[in-house]
């Protein structure tokens, strides 16, 4: 097993992955971090102002282990006529306009500039890769930094960047897939064997990411070759998760029976609860962030509503292993 840099080899090697979207707020962090885990704050679909806050929150409450997840800019663009058909479509079901097409960075320099000028201990990436001089940047101030990886050829493009640790994750991984090419079908290899290829590929350390539900799957990973894992459905329902109610309750609830791979919320390939949303778009084109932005004011009624037929459920594989309760202790129970 290879030693992971920084404050990642001082915490327990169950970390909980960055959630965007609400799930990590900094309540969740701090409390990860003082059970003796590592967690991240999730500056995707944040403002700057949004992001330093939090930062500024987590630090207030003493933490000092902790990272930021960054989007990579890595634009899939939409057809402009598949998008205005996709609109079209969801306008007629909804009976109200939806956004024109829109597409953005994330605030990624703003973002990458404001970490650089007041350093976390770790940042990590997504959805793409970071030029080596974003990556140079940030290991000169001291920040151990970490990209998300889903094959052994990502894996080696990414070391080849200059990080310091790769996030492996596999397709039963709740939420965004974060392959670097969307076009491309996420594969459905065994996260261990993925593991197993990876640290064959590379000589970073690797932390293992998706499906992840009990100690036995936890200790399979470690077995594999990883240092630690990382973990996001299994904390969703804790306590301290912002995870929305109508979020909270769909995960428990037995009518929702199986996830699905989909593109229907954002145009890229996300891990979620089927639902009626997800089988009545299976075909939705890929095009991201611009189906972001588009489906957003579904997505924020349908949250105010408590709808859970018209709202992004993400879940991975092993969601009905989700508990409520402390996060606490939640991730003890991974380490029994």
């Amino acid at each position: 097993m290879r030693s992971l840099p920084g404050v990642l080899g001082t915490a327990a090697p169950v970390h909980v992955a960055p959630m965007a979207g609400g799930p990590s707020a900094p309540g969740l962090v701090v409390a990860a971090a003082r059970a003796g885990h590592l967690a991240q704050i999730a500056a995707g679909y944040q403002t700057v102002d949004a992001m330093t806050s939090q930062v500024a929150a987590v630090r207030a409450a003493g933490v000092e282990a902790f990272g930021v997840n960054l989007f990579v800019p890595n634009p899939v663009p939409v057809q402009p006529e598949a998008y205005e058909a996709y609109r079209a479509e969801l306008e007629h079901e909804a009976g109200r306009t939806l956004p024109p097409r829109h597409e953005d960075d994330d605030a990624w320099s703003d973002k990458v500039a404001a970490l650089l000028d007041d350093p976390v201990p770790v940042v990590s990436f997504t959805f793409g890769l970071p030029d080596t001089s974003v990556v140079q940047a940030f290991r000169r101030r001291g920040v151990v930094t970490v990209q998300s990886v889903t094959d052994p050829v990502e894996a080696v493009a990414a070391a080849e960047c200059g990080v310091d640790v790769l996030l492996v994750q596999g397709e039963a991984a709740g939420g965004h897939s974060a392959v670097l090419d969307p076009r491309v079908p996420v594969r459905a290899v065994p996260l261990v064997e993925l593991v197993r290829s990876v640290v064959a590929a590379t000589p970073l350390p690797v932390v293992a990411a998706g499906g992840i539900g009990g100690a036995e799957d936890v200790g399979e990973q470690l077995a594999a070759g990883a240092s630690a894992v990382a973990v996001g459905t299994a904390v969703l329902r804790t306590d301290e998760a912002g995870t929305s109610s109508t979020h909270r309750a769909a995960l428990a609830d037995a009518a929702f029976d199986r996830t699905v791979l989909t593109r229907a919320f954002t145009g890229r390939p996300a891990r979620a609860l089927a639902n009626a949303f997800t089988r009545a778009h299976p075909d939705a084109p890929l095009g991201y962030p611009a189906l972001h932005h588009l489906t957003r004011p579904l997505r924020t009624d349908a949250a105010a509503s408590g709808d859970p037929h018209r709202l992004h459920l993400w879940a991975g594989r092993a969601w009905r292993a989700a508990s409520d309760g402390p996060v606490a202790d939640a991730l003890e129970a991974l380490l029994a």
